[in-house]
């Protein structure tokens, strides 16, 4: 395994950002990682996650899993509370508005997140909620 398997969090961010995602952006298994910025729902202050993402044309798509907890991560939380976020990819970086895929977009797009990371749908079966999954939209 190399090094940037095990980034997590804010080392996770650090490097990604120091690197334009040379370190950072290609991660367990080959998944690719984007960072997205939200503003705190409740500090009001930027704060960065790193996630798993695919692309559905030009626009992220990522899913709040929280690896099955029975609640949403922060990051989704503060996307339902305000959904202008900035998201970059290596070097790119870019405003989105976000909002949650539903019906039959929301089964193609999960369809399509599962083959970034299998490991959702066993965090689906931990969980009562249903499990958000985010188009960013650029712009």
């Amino acid at each position: 395994m190399s090094e940037q398997e095990f980034l997590y969090g804010d080392e996770h961010v650090e490097r990604y950002r120091a690197t334009d995602g040379e370190e950072g952006y290609e991660w367990r298994n080959g998944s690719k990682i984007l960072l997205l910025t939200t503003t705190g729902r409740k500090s009001g202050e930027p704060t960065t996650a790193p996630l798993i993402f695919g692309l559905d044309g030009d626009n992220p798509v990522i899913v709040a899993s929280k690896g099955g907890a029975p609640e949403h991560p922060g990051w989704y939380k503060n996307l339902v509370k305000n959904p202008a976020a900035e998201v970059q990819i290596k070097g790119d970086v870019f405003p989105v508005r976000a909002r949650d895929a539903e019906g039959e977009e929301r089964d193609r797009l999960w369809q399509m997140m599962l083959g970034h990371w299998p490991p959702y749908a066993e965090y689906q079966t931990k969980t009562d909620r249903q499990i958000p999954v985010v188009i960013l939209e650029r712009g």
